[in-house]
């Protein structure tokens, strides 16, 4: 079975057409306004007209109220929300509801702890994303170019489906597969020459090595 790829925080066409021709899963569109990912949902809009129905549009926020939420889905259609920041069980629970999409949740990681605390979003969401927790001082919670130890997940046996992100590079994203057992894997500083702009040579290659390790 092929790994699944997420590629994440895309902002041009150059980099969603990429990554599509190079067998993207999913592809991500980051609202939150202290990142380099930003992007308004009507640039959005206009970058997901042509993807094909097999490949996912995920929406990643960060805390977000309903408004919030509103304010994208009233522009762009997309097949996932992404919840990124410290939302609850319950949170999740009443956006599920609200807006009948599916919740992926970001669970940050740095101890063997932090994986065994997302059996608490084991009945709300309906994936996981296991990513590096912040450095000190950063002012985003994903996206820091940080990796952690991926043999933390190593015999990890959730009921939910799961993504592993966090500092992956068309370089170590082969060891990163074999070391954690992930099937799906998502990347966004990986493959950029610069904070928020994807580098096409780099999307390419990633997926290549991502889908060769499965």
């Amino acid at each position: 079975m092929s790994i699944a790829v997420k590629i994440c925080g895309l902002t041009d066409q150059e980099s969603v057409d990429a990554a599509i021709e190079g067998g993207a899963d999913y592809l991500g569109f980051v609202f939150f306004k202290t990142s380099p990912r930003n992007v308004a949902a009507n640039v959005v809009a206009a970058l997901v007209e042509d993807v094909p129905e097999d490949v996912a549009r995920v929406g990643l926020f960060v805390d977000p109220d309903n408004a919030a939420l509103d304010q994208v889905l009233n522009y762009v259609r997309l097949d996932y929300l992404q919840l990124h920041g410290s939302e609850s069980p319950e949170r999740i629970d009443e956006i599920r509801l609200a807006f009948g999409l599916p919740v992926i949740k970001a669970i940050g990681v740095s101890t063997a702890q932090d994986v065994k605390a997302a059996s608490a979003f084991r009945d709300h969401a309906d994936m996981l994303l296991f990513d590096a927790k912040p450095p000190p001082g950063a002012d985003r919670p994903g996206g820091n170019a940080q990796a952690f130890n991926w043999d933390l997940m190593s015999g990890y046996t959730g009921a939910v489906p799961w993504l592993l992100a966090g500092g992956l590079t068309p370089d170590t994203v082969a060891d990163a597969i074999a070391k954690s057992g992930a099937r799906a894997v998502d990347v966004s500083s990986g493959v950029e020459s610069a904070p928020g702009r994807k580098d096409p040579a780099l999307v390419t290659a990633f997926l290549k090595a991502a889908k060769a390790a499965g």
